[in-house]
């Protein structure tokens, strides 16, 4: 099963440092890609591919200029949409089910206001928590549990820095060919 994010109406000049945030957590936990939506934001764009170049993976982000067809292509091709909302049936509980599935996931998280067909076209809204909290976390708890733990021992390869893990000091390897 294949992952991506879909980041609802990104604003360039408000939300840079969430979006980033955002594209940054779905790399690290699982996703393959991130679809961003709203402005268009190269610089943004560019600084992920350049985590991505530095860091290792294969992951993607992209520029949707309309979500919805994004939406509608995306469950026209038989794959299917989580939208992570305060609003939905409880992560915990409905999680088992999404990963019951292998088709293909877009996991949608929300910028100030989500139009409602966001919620109808959904197969799943998904809440982390019913309090107020942020999208980057519900991103991470929600892929956490999708690949029950498994991405914490993901593999980057292809990267020029690798952390190697160390109780009392910081150990880096830097290899630019």
């Amino acid at each position: 099963m294949e992952v991506k994010v879909l980041r609802l109406d990104h604003r360039r000049l408000r939300d840079a440092r969430i979006t980033t945030h955002v594209c940054l957590t779905a790399r690290a936990f699982g996703a393959s890609g991130v679809f961003l939506d709203g402005d268009h934001d190269q610089k943004l764009m560019e600084n992920v591919r350049d985590v991505v170049k530095r860091w290792g993976g294969s992951f993607q982000v992209d520029y949707q200029k309309n979500w919805d067809n994004l939406l509608d292509e995306w469950k026209k091709s038989g794959k299917e949409i989580v939208h992570l909302t305060m609003y939905g049936e409880p992560v915990q509980k409905v999680t088992p089910k999404i990963r019951e599935s292998k088709k293909d996931k877009l996991v949608v998280v929300g910028g100030p206001r989500v139009p409602t067909e966001v919620y109808q076209k959904a197969d799943w809204n998904v809440a982390v928590t019913n309090q107020p909290h942020s999208e980057v976390s519900a991103l991470a708890i929600f892929l956490h549990l999708l690949f029950e733990g498994q991405e914490l021992d993901r593999e980057f390869p292809g990267g020029e820095i690798k952390v190697v893990p160390s109780s009392h000091r910081k150990k880096v390897i830097i290899d630019r060919d």
